[in-house]
Formats: C-alpha cells, sequence, structure tokens
C-alpha cells in the first residue's frame, strides 16, 4: 500500500513539473513571473510608444541644432515670384564727353566709390586740342566704363555710368494668370540666395504693359541697401504675400520628422528631449499649425532636428516607465 501511494505522489509531481506548475509553500511569499528573453512583458508596449534622447547643451550646439519656442504664429498664403536686381535708374547717371577726342587720363575705375564733381577722367579734344575735365555729377559708384587710356572717346556713347545704389529696384515676373491678384502696396519677402534672412518690401510698381516673350509683367520694389548686400545683376526670388491666418500653436517646418510613419517634435527637457506625437493642421512653407500635442511655450528642436532622429535610430533612447 504505502509502494503504490509513492508512486502515485511522484507521478502527480510528474505531471506538474511538465506543465509547469510549481507548489508554493504555505508562509512563504510568491515570486513574481517573468517574462520568458525575447517576449515583450505587459508595459512594453506602453514604453515604446513614447521616449527620449539624451542630449547635452555642448552637443546641441555642436551639432547647430536649433531651440525655438512654440507660440501662436501666422500662416501666409503666399505667390513664388522670381526676378532680377537692378540699378535704381531714377539714381543712375551717364557721364558723356562733351567733345569727341582721345582719353589722356583715367582717374576712376570700375566699383570705385565717387562724390559728387570727382574727377573721373581728363579728354584732349579734337577740335581745340585743349584737354577738357569729366567729373562725376552725383555721389554714388562707377557701375559701368566705357573708355580705355588713349582710346578715341566719342558723345556718341557714355563714358561712366554713375549710380546710388544706396537703393536698388527689385524687378520680378508676375505670370498673367497671377496678375489679378497682385496689387501696389503688397508686402513682399526677398530671398537674395546668400543664406541671410529674406528682406521685406512692398510692390510700389506694377507695368501696365507685359511681354509678349514670357506672357508676364513686371512688378517692381525699391529696396534699401545700407549694407550693400544687394548686387545687382543676380537673380533672386521673393514670396508675395496674399493673406494670413492667425494660429494658436506654429512651429517651423523643419520640426516635423516622422518616427514610425507618426508626426513628431522633439521637445527639450532637462538634458534629454521628448519625442512628443503632434496632430498637425494648415501650413505655408515656413511654419506648421500643431493641432494638438505641444503646449504654448514649449521649447523645441526647429533646424537639424533629423540629428535627434538619427540618434532615435541608433537606439540611445531612455524609455519612460
Amino acid at each position: 500500500m504505502k509502494k503504490s501511494t509513492i508512486m502515485l505522489l511522484a507521478g502527480a509531481a510528474a505531471f506538474a513539473a511538465s506543465a509547469g506548475v510549481y507548489a508554493i509553500p504555505s508562509g512563504k511569499p510568491h515570486m513574481q513571473a517573468v517574462a520568458a528573453p525575447g517576449n515583450a512583458g505587459p508595459g512594453d508596449k506602453a514604453r515604446g510608444e513614447k521616449g527620449s534622447v539624451e542630449m547635452s547643451d555642448a552637443r546641441i550646439a555642436s551639432s547647430n541644432i536649433e531651440i525655438l519656442t512654440a507660440r501662436s504664429g501666422s500662416l501666409h498664403n503666399s505667390l513664388v515670384l522670381n526676378g532680377i536686381l537692378q540699378p535704381n535708374q531714377e539714381m543712375m547717371v551717364q557721364v558723356t564727353p562733351r567733345f569727341p577726342g582721345i582719353v589722356r587720363e583715367i582717374r576712376k575705375r570700375l566699383g570705385d566709390a565717387v562724390e559728387k564733381n570727382d574727377l573721373l577722367a581728363k579728354v584732349e579734344s579734337n577740335q581745340s586740342l585743349s584737354v577738357y575735365e569729366m567729373r562725376a555729377p552725383i555721389s554714388g559708384t562707377v557701375i559701368d566704363r566705357q573708355i580705355s587710356l588713349g582710346e578715341y572717346a566719342s558723345e556718341q556713347k557714355p563714358a561712366f555710368i554713375v549710380a546710388d545704389i544706396s537703393t536698388v529696384w527689385v524687378d520680378l515676373s508676375v505670370y498673367r494668370r497671377d496678375l489679378p491678384r497682385v496689387r501696389i502696396g503688397d508686402r513682399i519677402l526677398i530671398d537674395v540666395g546668400d543664406g541671410g534672412k529674406p528682406i521685406e518690401a512692398s510692390l510700389s510698381y506694377i507695368s501696365p504693359v507685359g511681354s509678349s516673350d514670357t506672357q508676364s509683367a513686371l512688378a517692381r520694389a525699391v529696396v534699401p541697401n545700407d549694407d550693400l548686400r544687394l548686387r545687382t545683376g543676380l537673380f533672386v526670388s521673393a514670396r508675395l504675400i496674399l493673406s494670413a491666418k492667425k494660429v494658436p500653436i506654429a512651429v517651423k517646418a523643419s520640426a516635423i520628422q516622422s518616427v514610425e510613419n507618426r508626426n513628431v517634435v522633439f521637445v527639450r527637457y532637462g538634458n534629454g528631449f521628448e519625442v512628443r506625437d503632434v496632430e498637425l493642421g494648415s501650413r505655408d512653407p515656413d511654419n506648421v499649425e500643431i493641432l494638438s500635442g505641444l503646449l504654448d511655450g514649449d521649447r523645441y528642436a526647429a533646424d537639424n532636428s533629423f540629428i535627434i532622429k538619427a540618434e532615435l535610430g541608433k537606439g540611445s533612447v531612455s524609455h519612460d516607465h
């Protein structure tokens, strides 16, 4: 009887072991179940949906990551126009020889700054054989010179062109389909193409005639050029602002990144960036409306935010618990 009982107990123990069931002695604390390696635990999904990337201020500075603050802003409906920088022809003078003759002396050359009445050149007249002077009629810059030393100078063509380049014309082409939308006084943002900030100006002239070659008409803005940033002859583009929409929260377009098919913004906190899911609204070429996911005053990564996304992809993430 004892032998059969022992065999029954041994068989029951073997069955329990194969089924993964363990008897827990009374009075002992229960052990918490641990997921096997390679299997997700009950809280892993929640932790994986939202993470953070550690990054020091020094690393942010060396990576040129721009930190901005989420604020209310305006989104602009705009029209992109192409154009060219021209001298302000109302501030430009052609200097022509009074009499034909031989150029005996040249005092000013292309690019030289001149004051009114500065000596430009001396010419020996063919008629009187006397030497007369050519002087600058205005203060400005020599932007063209058509004579050389010893050359025959004629009153038929200008020897110098002197321009006051403290202002320049921005001449823009407007296609005829867009002409009904363009008005004198409209605000434009001029991209010079040198990496600097756009220049704000307003249209002061729209040509009443168009070009048969381009099927476009000219629109012009007169722009200050005190720092000589604008160089005539170079091409520019401009955004003509047609309307503006005020939104409660807007961020720079470069701040939006895609992570696992979700739109996210990296929000700065402490020594890291939080990966924040956002819902997008309207946008313009520069800014995007945020419908949800950010609060007014949140500091976020704008330019070069893709560097943080790259760090996220490397796995250098500290997950929330």
